[in-house]
């Protein structure tokens, strides 16, 4: 395609082609052109419903339908030449339809504008990278249950503060990312039901005088209905933020299973060891394994979060209806939905080929004291003492701990007398970590055999799935 030197579908308005630093800034084709398939797919369902109410004829209905076919695989083909001339997607189909198909094309753009176009076209690819997202987010959740069930019993520190608090297993800690991500699917899978409305036919901003069926294209393209007001139609974005937001909080999520596997493979942590395929070496120090993979998990949670805020300091200004600052939402939208997927993708593959240390986990789990808080109920159950009782004695007893270098098990029984004298050696049974995380059997709790029927749980909710 030549490029016009004023653009074929609004240069009879003016004189003379634009500035090309007005071209620059007005052309949004560099990006957008990944809108050609929705694009496409809306406007045969425009054409169709055009002709099913008779507002063109069958004939020009039936040469758009192929000539948009055509479009379609040269584009998929790499032979469509894009021009920034013509500024966007909307503009490269419609001036390359008229070149395959002659004057029909020009029947196309009847009863619709642009403005009710790209919305439409946004909407499809949102929907789209949703669904697309929670194939990926399912499959982490699979590598995690699987994690949890392997692990159901390995004990390890839990933190507060990154301080040792209480013994948990690994299999309940990959769990609570697993509950973590469910939510992140639920979230995304609620703003879906949004996002799944048609602007198509609500045109520039007011609607149009032809006798269009809006319910027609909305189910064509497989929208639960139309958007009920014009106006609203043409300028929402809300659809857009609310996708952002839900991407911002799943990279957050991701990000913190990111930083704890930083740690938990460093030397000092040494719980578990990434494989080869997500770990890279050190130019200099030949003894490096660098976590790469999670550390830039853990940074595109940086980008996500500034797609949305950037979004949203876009339209927080805008009067109705449509205004050209609408064309920077779909940098963001691309580029969180982009991230987010590699993501997904590359904490699953980290965690699925990671390997687990399960005796430097448990060598871990009694440090810091980590039963104090079981000493503690035992004598609340035991001895009847009430709990801040118990706490005060426990706290003298870590404290007496500290001052002979050893655990809490490590103490004698008349050392631990000396501070509660009605202790027995009954005590003991309670100090070790496997007895902690046995006795957490509540609900939600860390028991090995809660871990296995909750893993069991999620895996069945998993098969299940989500229809969209």
């Amino acid at each position: 395609m030549s490029e016009p030197k004023t653009n074929i579908l609004w240069g009879g308005r003016f004189a003379a082609g634009p500035d090309a630093l007005m071209e620059a800034i007005n052309a949004s084709i560099g990006f957008d052109r990944r809108l050609y398939a929705c694009d496409i797919a809306g406007s045969k369902a425009h054409a169709a419903m055009l002709a099913d109410c008779g507002i063109i004829s069958e004939e020009d209905a039936a040469a758009i339908g192929q000539g948009l076919d055509t479009i379609l695989q040269e584009i998929e083909s790499g032979g469509f030449e894009f021009s920034a001339a013509l500024e966007d997607i909307h503009m490269n189909v419609e001036a390359r339809l008229a070149e395959l198909i002659g004057p029909a094309a020009g029947r196309l753009h009847t009863a619709r504008s642009r403005n009710d176009q790209v919305a439409t076209d946004l909407r499809l690819w949102v929907r789209a990278a949703i669904d697309g997202l929670d194939g990926d987010l399912a499959d982490l959740q699979s590598a995690l249950i699987d994690r949890a069930e392997a692990h159901a019993g390995a004990v390890m520190p839990g933190f507060t503060h990154l301080q040792s608090a209480q013994p948990v297993t690994f299999g309940h800690h990959m769990l609570a990312y697993a509950a973590m991500f469910e939510r992140d699917r639920a979230r995304m899978q609620d703003a879906r039901r949004r996002v799944n409305e048609s602007p198509l036919g609500a045109a520039a901003l007011a609607g149009t005088s032809f006798p269009i069926d809006r319910a027609q294209t909305a189910a064509a393209l497989g929208f639960d209905r139309p958007m009920a007001n014009s106006l609203d139609a043409v300028s929402a974005r809300d659809f857009a933020l609310e996708f952002l937001a839900a991407c911002a909080i799943c990279a957050t999520h991701l990000s913190r299973l990111a930083e704890e596997t930083v740690l938990w493979s460093s030397a000092q942590f040494g719980f578990v060891a990434l494989s080869d395929s997500f770990s890279t070496g050190s130019s200099i120090m030949p003894q490096k394994r660098n976590p790469d993979a999670a550390e830039l998990v853990r940074a595109k949670a940086g980008r996500i979060v500034g797609a949305l805020t950037g979004l949203a300091v876009v339209m927080k200004g805008l009067p109705l209806a449509y205004s050209k600052d609408m064309q920077e939402d779909k940098e963001p939208v691309f580029d969180a939905a982009d991230s987010l997927a590699l993501c997904v993708r590359a904490m699953s593959g980290m965690i699925r080929e990671m390997t687990v240390n399960g005796d430097r986990l448990r060598a871990a789990a009694g440090a810091g004291f980590a039963t104090a808080t079981d000493l503690a109920d035992w004598l609340v159950r035991e001895l009847g003492l009430p709990f801040r009782e118990a706490h005060r004695v426990t706290g003298a007893l870590v404290k007496l701990a500290e001052a002979h270098d050893v655990d809490l098990a490590g103490l004698s029984l008349e050392q631990m007398q000396g501070v509660e004298p009605r202790l027995t050696g009954a005590v003991f049974d309670v100090l070790s970590v496997h007895s902690s995380v046995a006795s957490r059997t509540s609900l939600g709790g860390t028991a090995p055999d809660n871990v296995r029927a909750a893993a069991a749980a999620a895996r069945a909710a998993l098969a299940v799935g989500r229809a969209p």
